[in-house]
């Protein structure tokens, strides 16, 4: 399990892991709140993903249902950056060979099947999905074949109970800690907001896409932490920044950029394909955690990531 890494602290963590809800505030800004115990042993757990892939036959489903049902446990909010699906099977995308889809999307009623085949693996995590981003892949399909298949997947997952929330090619998660202690009603003791933005370009054989923090962190400097995706890189950097307060207090902070690499294994056993003859070279699978933690002596939340593998 991923909280081996803390095996001291697992089962102090899981009991007192207290609920969170999801709210749409706009189109592409959606905030979830996480109810706060203000102690050394409270903490909160959320999955990030990005370029699933779920559809492809190269898409390691095993070890996407592993890192669920952790997350599942540990009810952790899934945020989901988009290309969730591949959908490159319909009628006229170049690149479809009815033969190379799933078994289950071989139909006349394609864009359909991925759908409700998604909704139905995704069915007893519904309760712990709670943003879906759009991708490349998904705005292609509504671009040519006028079909959302982010909302349709989040409007499918929502009638099997889910409170999640379809969101944009970029958008905003607003993390929102409640204190919720008898006598003192629901007061926000902190706020964290996440800014992510699915990607774009092919990454740099070389960089694998890191250069792109710099001009992120310049044009989105309210964000806490920034994720991205779309070259399926895996990597996380942290951009330290001097800060002054409204009182004229000078401090420190940090931008944490975080790009988790998805399941579809792709370069294989490197003996073909479009990803060979690009001479991309194998990518990492899984995704990445987050784990907010409460700060006694500063009077915080903090966040640290963990590789989801």
């Amino acid at each position: 399990m991923f909280l081996d890494i803390w095996s001291e602290s697992c089962h102090a963590i899981r009991m007192v892991v207290m609920g969170w809800t999801v709210q749409k505030l706009q189109r592409n800004v959606v905030e979830i709140r996480i109810d706060l115990e203000r102690n050394a042993l409270w903490s909160q757990w959320c999955l990030l993903r990005s370029d699933v892939h779920h559809d492809n036959p190269k898409c390691d489903q095993e070890l996407e249902r592993k890192h669920l049902e952790e997350a599942l446990v540990y009810d952790a909010p899934v945020i989901d950056n988009g290309d969730l699906m591949c959908a490159m099977g319909g009628q006229w995308d170049k690149r479809a060979n009815k033969e190379l889809l799933r078994e289950e999307h071989q139909g006349n009623n394609y864009f359909d099947l991925l759908v409700d085949t998604a909704a139905e693996f995704y069915k007893p995590y519904a309760s712990i999905f709670a943003v879906l981003g759009k991708g490349n892949h998904e705005t292609a399909i509504l671009k040519r074949h006028e079909t959302d298949l982010t909302d349709r997947l989040a409007a499918k997952m929502r009638g099997y109970g889910s409170r999640v929330e379809a969101s944009g090619y970029g958008g905003w998660v607003v993390f929102r800690f409640v204190d919720k202690k008898v006598g003192k009603g629901q007061q926000i003791k902190d706020t964290i907001r996440l800014y992510h933005y699915h990607g774009s370009g092919g990454g740099g054989i070389v960089t694998r896409g890191v250069l792109s923090t710099n001009r992120i962190a310049v044009y989105t400097p309210d964000a806490d932490i920034v994720l991205t995706g779309h070259t399926h890189d895996e990597w996380s950097v942290t951009i330290p920044r001097q800060r002054l307060s409204i009182r004229n207090v000078v401090y420190r902070d940090e931008q944490l950029h975080l790009r988790p690499p998805g399941y579809k294994d792709a370069w294989a056993d490197g003996s073909g394909g479009w990803e060979v003859e690009r001479m991309l070279g194998p990518k990492a699978l899984g995704s990445c955690w987050l784990q907010f933690r409460w700060e006694d002596a500063n009077d915080r939340v903090v966040v640290e990531s963990v590789r989801a593998k």
